[in-house]
């Protein structure tokens, strides 16, 4: 596991402050998750970055839904019972059911790159190809490096292939996700939501009915950003994290002065909150939110200490 720690001044148990629980993408690992770890650390804030099964660490392993909740389950009670969970592509999608499922610990998310259901014919023709991929001589190696080398910055690809790559997952992993309803657990979730896509990303076909399914969704669009958002535009994407994580923390303080337990409805089931009432549609050219979270004016002098000017 790769962590960012709390202040010095405080320990684990005694910071207030949300930590952030992060879940990368298929065939990726906990290092995708470097830019973001980095951020969060200058920010001070708790964030722990884990390998799903059959991923980083924990190739060799069969990937299942069910196993990846657990480490999800582990992950969470290691950061003190509970998180924002940010998750990218499959860690998206695992995010959204999880959080669904544990309302009390799950106190906000952000679903980067998981926009489309998973249980649709395409799914059926991808895993076939992984399938005829898997029986190449180097297993689809030389086909995964050269689509990194293409897709990402050099910097990115670095920190992606850093944990290795977890090229046996995939029939597994594609037949698993078909299993999951992320409408149908978008419309149990009653914490903050943040819908993540890049601009270009191919996942964004149903972006609007996944901000429409939830009552505490907002859709977050970042420019000049494909489906691997977070490491094409890491500095947008931190910051959409940073500033994600102070309005969970803003919302966990009224709901606690109005004596409400954490994770609570922030909203009565079927209507939306005041942050679901804005702009259906928020751009992130820097990452930022501040047309839709109440705490971006006293928290900008920190997002832009956590980071470097934006790229």
């Amino acid at each position: 596991m790769d962590v960012a720690p709390p202040p010095p001044s405080a320990s684990p148990a005694d910071d207030p402050r949300v930590p952030v629980l992060l879940l990368h993408g298929a065939r990726a690992s906990r290092t995708m998750w470097r830019p973001q770890l980095e951020a969060l650390d200058r920010a001070g804030r708790r964030a722990l970055a884990v390998d799903l099964p059959g991923h980083g660490l924990r190739r060799g392993e069969r990937f299942g839904v069910e196993d990846s909740f657990e480490a999800i389950d582990d992950a969470v009670a290691e950061l003190g019972g509970r998180a924002l969970l940010v998750g990218l592509s499959l860690g998206g999608y695992l995010g959204i059911a999880w959080t669904a499922r544990h309302p009390q610990a799950a106190v906000g998310l952000v679903a980067a790159g998981c926009s489309t259901v998973p249980d649709q014919p395409v799914t059926g023709a991808w895993r076939a190809l992984a399938r005829l991929i898997a029986r190449l001589p180097d297993r689809g190696a030389w086909l995964n490096r050269t689509m990194v080398d293409r897709a990402l910055p050099p910097e990115a690809g670095l920190a992606l292939a850093e944990g290795g790559y977890a090229l046996d997952v995939m029939v597994d992993l594609l037949g698993a996700v078909r299993g999951l309803r992320p409408l149908e657990d978008l419309a149990r979730i009653r914490c903050p939501v943040w819908v993540v896509n890049g601009r270009w990303d191919h996942f964004r076909t149903q972006e609007r009915a996944f901000v429409a399914a939830c009552p505490t969704a907002r859709l977050v669009t970042i420019p000049r950003a494909t489906h691997l958002v977070s490491l094409v535009r890491p500095v947008a994407f931190s910051r959409v994290v940073l500033d994600a994580a102070d309005e969970v923390d803003a919302t966990l303080r009224t709901a606690a002065g109005a004596g409400a337990q954490p994770g609570a409805s922030p909203a009565p089931p079927g209507e939306r909150s005041d942050h679901a009432r804005t702009p259906p549609t928020i751009p992130a050219e820097f990452g930022t939110t501040t047309t839709s979270s109440p705490s971006a004016s006293s928290t900008a002098g920190r997002i832009r200490r956590a980071l470097p000017p934006p790229r």
